[in-house]
């Protein structure tokens, strides 16, 4: 019997050479390499900057601190998410408005979106679950026919004209559309997430993308968004002042979100490799494609399409299915040596939720696809044999099952 585990990092002898390299180095935390993977995160984004912070969550929080929502607003989120796109929304005094997904569908419910928008909605949160993206041109559609009633908090506000898409890319980087525009561009703002477990890890971190805004400069932006992640702290020190070097100013009260240059140094080494690493995600979805898609009862989660997608996670659904099969199921494959997991438990589930309110009974999308929802253990080292077996114990358990 083989030991599958669910999703281990890829991290090999350039990382480690990396870190090391970091740590002999006069410069630990934020500085030098930082910077560096920012740049070349907003390359890949084909944005033109980027700022890299402790965690996706911290990047989505600043975003919506930087557009300046706050009490009074409302934010618009699916409720079949991880917490990190909603929970933000409660941390900078905003109501939190979920809503449906599409049937059958992962991603937020386009209709329902419309209908949730008030005068008081200031941004919505896609989420582009497993590594699939959401149909942008869709949301922007939605928010561009509704900004008649959009009114802004700040200058920021101001020059987007409209409701803010704040996408939430947490497994979506490097995906790609047919049209050759990539995850980080789609969105006004996208945070992204290199959590251990993502695609592109730097162990924990993320970061922050924007599009080019008419009338704000976008350097600016980046430097706003850095003092925000580090205590408003500016050094302010140049070469021909007269202040002593080692001034600085506290302009406003900021937090501390900022990423090391340690944890950057791993994720220079990953991009170094992502083409490597992509392209081995790319053959094991495929080879799972080829053989359950065609499963009575199995639906799979299409990362092939022309909407593009990173190939992150692997999600299966046993459609008509309960919860008590899936888990059954889960249970099986585990005695068998397979690991898999469940994306996600819907936000109306969970207890803080509850007690803001929600009600899983008002999400019955929701509730269909997590109930019949299984993940398979996809990761980059991952070899031929593992694919084969758990192809095999997946084949074995359903067929015993149904």
């Amino acid at each position: 019997m083989m030991k599958i585990p669910f999703s281990p990092p890829d991290i090999g002898q350039a990382e480690i050479d990396a870190v090391t390299d970091t740590m002999k180095s006069s410069w630990i935390t934020t500085g030098p390499k930082t910077e560096e993977l920012s740049q070349r995160i907003a390359s890949i984004c084909h944005t033109l900057h980027s700022v890299c912070m402790n965690s996706a969550t911290a990047c989505h929080e600043m975003a919506l601190r930087l557009l300046g929502i706050g009490e009074g607003d409302e934010v618009i989120a699916p409720a079949y998410t991880y917490s990190a796109s909603a929970s933000v929304v409660d941390h900078v005094g905003a109501k939190l408005v979920l809503v449906d997904i599409e049937k059958d569908s992962y991603h937020i419910s386009y209709d329902a979106l419309e209908k949730a928008i008030t005068p008081r909605t200031k941004a919505v949160v896609p989420v582009d679950l497993g590594g699939v993206l959401c149909d942008y041109d869709k949301i922007h559609e939605i928010v561009e026919s509704k900004k008649s009633m959009f009114k802004p908090n700040n200058d920021i506000q101001a020059s987007i004209g409209r409701i803010a898409v704040t996408a939430d890319g947490a497994h979506s980087l490097l995906a790609q559309r047919a049209d050759g525009k990539r995850s980080g561009e789609l969105g006004d703002f996208t945070s992204f997430s290199f959590h251990a477990v993502k695609n592109f890890t730097t162990a924990e971190g993320g970061a922050l993308t924007w599009r080019s805004i008419p009338g704000q400069d976008s350097a600016a932006m980046k430097k706003q968004l850095s003092l925000l992640a580090c205590h408003g702290q500016d050094r302010g020190f140049k070469p021909d002042s007269e202040k002593p070097f080692w001034e600085y100013d506290i302009q406003f009260l900021g937090y501390k979100h900022n990423m090391t240059d340690i944890l950057a140094s791993v994720g220079l080494a990953q991009l170094d490799r992502a083409d490597q690493i992509m392209s081995r995600r790319r053959s094991i979805f495929k080879r799972y494609d080829e053989a359950l898609r065609d499963i009575p009862g199995v639906a799979v989660l299409d990362h092939f399409s022309p909407a593009g997608s990173s190939c992150h996670l692997y999600m299966v659904n046993f459609r008509e299915k309960s919860e008590e099969f899936r888990n059954e199921f889960m249970d099986r494959m585990l005695e068998l040596g397979v690991s898999t997991n469940v994306h996600y438990k819907p936000l109306p589930m969970h207890t803080a939720y509850k007690q803001l309110g929600f009600d899983i009974a008002d999400y019955p999308n929701a509730y269909e696809m997590f109930k019949g929802e299984v993940t398979l253990p996809s990761y980059s080292l991952m070899t031929e044999e593992q694919v084969d077996y758990v192809i095999e114990c997946f084949k074995k358990v359903y067929g015993e099952m149904v």
